[in-house]
């Protein structure tokens, strides 16, 4: 299971401390989800040998419309190996689930923002994994928690009527509101959401760095098919071969 956070300097740890800190709560990776304009400065290779755990590059995009949104996605979608647009905002949310070219949709309930059956549909149909946040009920309380709560029932309800595809996550900006899977657990209790869901939440960060790992290989050329290295023949490049995970020929 994997665990995406914020990063100094836009959470108050370095990745390096929040890798050991996850490590040690027993997970096998970190998503470091900085906002477009606050990147982190970090050696994944470093990290992963020193705290046997993995670290994945990410990017969270706060625009102000679609318009900016999607000049972001473009900037980044080929460096990061996970796209997250910060949702909150009517038109934000919906050009969000609308793009295959985005992994998650984070915060759609925050702000002035929703979530309703239209856009659970959308993002189902696009891949677009919507985020369970249990930021906001780990950290407020009172009348601020009661409305956390309510927010969260809601878009776990939505996304069970529609089959949409989540993540979840503690949206932790230190190692110290790093939560271990079993705390979590015990919070999507709350929720309505058994251990098994949180369980796959997490789990699908994991699932994401694999795929769009995979997508961004050389060998890759689309689901299915991948390039392979064939020995030269004359006036054949090596590289000119594919193949194919189907029983068809790659075209």
């Amino acid at each position: 299971m994997y665990e995406a956070v914020h990063a100094r300097p836009d959470g108050d740890s370095t990745v390096a401390r929040l890798a050991l800190t996850a490590s040690e709560y027993g997970y096998d990776g970190i998503v470091v989800r900085n906002h477009g304009d606050s990147p982190a400065s970090y050696d994944c290779e470093r990290i992963r040998e020193t705290y046997g755990i993995d670290v994945v590059t990410a990017v969270e995009i706060r625009a102000e419309d679609p318009a900016r949104a999607s000049g972001f996605i473009g900037s980044h979608r080929e460096d990061q190996t996970i796209v997250l647009v910060h949702g909150g905002d009517p038109a934000i949310n919906r050009f969000a689930v609308e793009q295959p070219a985005v992994d998650v949709l984070a915060h759609p309930m925050a702000g002035d923002g929703g979530f309703n059956h239209v856009l659970g549909q959308e993002a189902a149909r696009n891949g677009v994994r919507v985020e369970l946040s249990l930021r906001r009920v780990l950290r407020q309380s009172g009348g601020r928690r009661v409305q956390a709560l309510g927010d969260l029932r809601k878009l776990q309800e939505l996304l069970d009527d529609g089959d949409v595809p989540f993540v979840v996550s503690a949206d932790a900006r230190s190692h110290l509101q790093l939560r271990a899977p079993r705390e979590l657990a015990a919070v999507g209790e709350v929720v309505g959401l058994d251990a098994s869901s949180i369980e796959e939440g997490l789990a699908e960060w994991q699932h994401l760095t694999e795929r769009n790992r995979e997508r961004q290989s050389d060998s890759f050329v689309e689901p299915g098919v991948r390039r392979i290295e064939t020995a030269s023949d004359p006036g054949t490049d090596a590289d000119d071969g594919a193949d194919s995970d189907s029983d068809g020929a790659a075209e």
